[in-house]
């Protein structure tokens, strides 16, 4: 594998913790499996989060390529644009964002640290609207003198995707430090580019758990497909021959609620759950469903008490404050808790 070829502009402030959630643990009681989370929501990056791995390979590429600005896009309170924007700032290059306010655009959360971080900021009207301005902004760019690298929605190319698969040896790291071997890693999936890189890091670096990823957009289907190419390429990008089948894809797309963006019950739960338990915050587009995928799974006994998984937090704390009337509104009770003192946590 020539994982340590290819260039990387340094954005991640080292390896990122992994927690044990015993407090969480306590509060679902005997049914629980040991729950460790992948702390990437402290990358240090502008409040952090999953995209700064991706970005340490694309910022490096832009910069080898003389760009003089980053063009990317996104939802109005996309986390990705947010440290896109930021990790232009620590590199000294301009930073575009086409940004659609499909659910609002209030300058707040996400949205207002773009600004505060210099990047230009361009709203438009809806989802189909923003890729016809992509379309055309490489050659709109170019007349203006500019020398702009365009970066796909999420980072989610090939090379994106090789910060994933360097992760995975970072946690089989952490993950033999605490003697754990863990069942699955759970993650919230979109664009894909994480869950595409790690599925190529588990086969590289042969390792235990499998990948399930929780979708907050799409459809098991699409993405699960949508995965597999993403991985292959990633694959061939590192010299490593690798084949991906769509059916070996874990995606699951039960608890996307009505749409991208857009808040469920069980999200907001999760939110107050791990706030309450652990301190850990969550955001309500991504990792607040990825998380209710966990609880549910847990519920249900497809997670057994003597399992370990692996939550992966990737980040977007910024838009909770954008969700503060709800999230302090009474909570709807989508987690059945027991009381804290039927399980002592064990310390491994």
């Amino acid at each position: 594998m020539h994982l340590s070829m290819l260039p990387r502009y340094p954005l991640l402030a080292g390896p990122t913790p992994l927690q044990r959630a015993t407090n969480l643990e306590a509060s679902l009681g005997s049914r629980s499996p040991r729950i460790y989370i992948k702390r990437d929501d402290l990358t240090g990056l502008a409040f952090g989060g999953n995209k700064a791995r991706k970005l340490e390979y694309l910022v490096a590429d832009a910069l080898a390529r003389r760009a003089t600005v980053l063009v990317t896009e996104g939802a109005v309170q996309s986390n990705h644009a947010r440290l896109t924007a930021a990790a232009a700032a620590r590199a000294g290059l301009e930073c575009l964002l086409i940004l659609d306010a499909r659910n609002g655009e209030a300058v707040e959360g996400n949205l207002l640290l773009d600004h505060l971080v210099g990047a230009e900021v361009r709203i438009v009207r809806d989802q189909l609207t923003r890729k016809k301005v992509m379309a055309t902004i490489d050659d709109e760019l170019r007349a203006d003198g500019q020398h702009p690298y365009v970066i796909p929605t999420g980072g989610s190319t090939p090379l994106g995707a090789a910060g994933y698969v360097a992760f995975v040896l970072e946690l089989i790291n952490q993950l033999q430090e605490v003697g754990e071997s863990p069942r699955r890693l759970y993650l919230a999936s979109s664009s894909m580019g994480t869950q595409a890189g790690i599925e190529v890091g588990v086969r590289a670096f042969s390792a235990s758990f499998l990948v399930q990823g929780i979708a907050v957009s799409g459809t098991t289907y699409e993405l699960a497909r949508q995965t597999s190419e993403l991985a292959e390429a990633t694959a061939t990008l590192l010299h490593t021959r690798q084949r991906f089948h769509f059916g070996e894809i874990l995606v699951e797309d039960g608890f996307i609620g009505p749409g991208y963006g857009k808040a469920t019950p069980e999200g907001l739960d999760a939110i107050r759950l791990l706030a309450r338990t652990e301190a850990i915050f969550l955001d309500p587009a991504y990792s607040a469903k990825a998380m209710a995928g966990l609880l549910h799974h847990i519920q249900t006994g497809e997670l057994r008490p003597n399992d370990s998984v692996v939550f992966l937090h990737t980040g977007g704390g910024p838009s909770v404050f954008a969700w503060g009337e709800r999230l302090l509104a009474e909570p709807q009770s989508a987690i059945a808790l027991e009381p804290a003192d039927t399980r002592v946590p064990v310390t491994r």
